[in-house]
């Protein structure tokens, strides 16, 4: 599944892989992660439809459970044999700031040595990508704790509200 949004996007928003739901419907973050995401985007001031949305794996990794399929991580393989699609959603779109959610997506991005734990929030920029930040993925809201919840929400909004400062004034430093 690739992804969906403004094709001339200042910002990419890069999941880990679609989920159930978005694999049903062949949409990214349209399940219960999204539903969270759309809150965050729309608290940090963000349209979602100004982004562009897409994941590092292009298909749902599960095994089932009953009558559920339930998510499993994808495999480093996977998510090298999926990079060149990401590679050309990004030529494409040329965003000005990608935003990976999630280890998973940081990972496939910026390398197996990224901590997202240690680097959340900084800037990095370099390897002919445009530059990248990371946040949790949204779904770690909705595995988060009823007390650490709210905190998880909140952190992400700041993710997202500092990710949107930053194309603003690149956008303000490249026009004046």
């Amino acid at each position: 599944m690739f992804g969906e949004g403004n094709p001339v996007a200042d910002i990419m928003l890069v999941g880990e892989q679609p989920g159930d739901r978005e694999d049903l419907a062949g949409k990214p973050f349209v399940g219960p992660a999204g539903a969270v995401l759309d809150r965050a985007l729309e608290q940090a001031g963000i349209d979602r439809s100004d982004v562009y949305v897409t994941n590092a794996v292009k298909h749902f990794r599960w095994e089932q459970r009953g009558k559920r399929r339930i998510h499993k991580k994808p495999t480093v393989r996977q998510i090298n044999a999926c990079r060149p699609w990401l590679d050309e959603e990004i030529a494409v779109t040329q965003p000005k700031l990608i935003v990976c959610l999630g280890a998973t997506a940081a990972r496939a991005l910026l390398g197996a040595q990224f901590r997202l734990t240690q680097h959340r929030g900084e800037i990095v920029e370099g390897d002919g990508l445009p530059p990248m930040t990371a946040t949790i993925h949204p779904s770690a809201v909705l595995r988060a704790e009823d007390d650490d919840r709210e905190d998880q929400m909140a952190g992400l909004i700041s993710d997202l509200r500092s990710a949107a400062e930053y194309v603003n004034a690149r956008r303000v430093s490249a026009a004046g």
